[in-house]
Order: structure tokens, then C-alpha cells, then sequence
């Protein structure tokens, strides 16, 4: 398999991991969009969010509660943080494997179309 992300998870490309456990790796970004940018990955291999079955629901409970252990230690937790998932061509993912970014340190800019409310 040609997955970048599976060669950092077996080790033969370097990150800068944050954190670690049997289901889930947290690394540092090597083009930080934000002070704090971190990727949140399930070592195994899930293309996207659209190939997620009623299998892989743990791994995403973990890929959150590993969200929640990266932002407190990141010091982000309580300034906020901003928690993405890119699925497919028009939103941009680059890597064909399941993927959350986590960003924050900053104020960051309002995403376009979308807003805190839905009146």
C-alpha cells in the first residue's frame, strides 16, 4: 500500500508523534495551518469518513477522546480548538486516510457559509 499515513503509523516515515495508543496515533503537521496543528489518525487503514463501517465506530470514539488528551496537552482545551475532516476531492483531503486536523493557539478565521447560528 502507497498510504503516507500507513508508513508513518509502521514507522518507516518519521513524525513528530504527541501521542500514542494501541488504535491511535497523534502527530504534528508538517505544514501547520495554526500554531497548534496536529492530525489525529486511526492506524488502520480507512480511506474516509465515507468508508467508515459500524466496525470502526470505536476507533472514532477513540480518535476523539485522543482529540480531547492532544488539546489539554497542547494547551489548548480551553482557549478552543477546531477539529476537521476532509472527505473527498472537493473538501480538499489529500490523504486517502481517515484523518482529523486539530488547530488552535490562535484566533482562527471563520469558515466560509458557515456560522455559530443556525436561526
Amino acid at each position: 500500500m502507497d498510504c503516507l499515513f500507513c508508513k508513518i503509523v509502521e514507522g518507516s516515515i518519521p513524525a513528530k508523534v504527541l501521542m500514542e495508543t494501541d488504535n491511535v496515533l497523534v502527530f504534528h503537521d508538517i505544514q501547520p495551518a495554526a500554531p497548534v496543528h496536529v492530525l489525529i489518525i486511526p492506524k488502520k487503514h480507512i480511506a474516509s469518513m465515507n468508508d467508515v463501517t459500524a466496525e470502526d465506530l470505536g476507533v472514532i470514539g477513540e480518535m476523539h477522546q485522543a482529540a480531547q488528551q492532544a488539546a489539554r496537552k497542547l494547551g489548548v482545551d480551553q482557549s478552543g480548538y477546531r477539529l476537521i475532516n476532509n472527505c473527498g476531492p472537493d473538501s480538499g483531503q489529500a490523504v486517502h486516510h481517515l484523518h482529523y486536523h486539530l488547530l488552535g493557539g490562535a484566533k482562527l478565521g471563520a469558515l466560509t457559509g458557515i456560522s455559530g447560528s443556525h436561526a
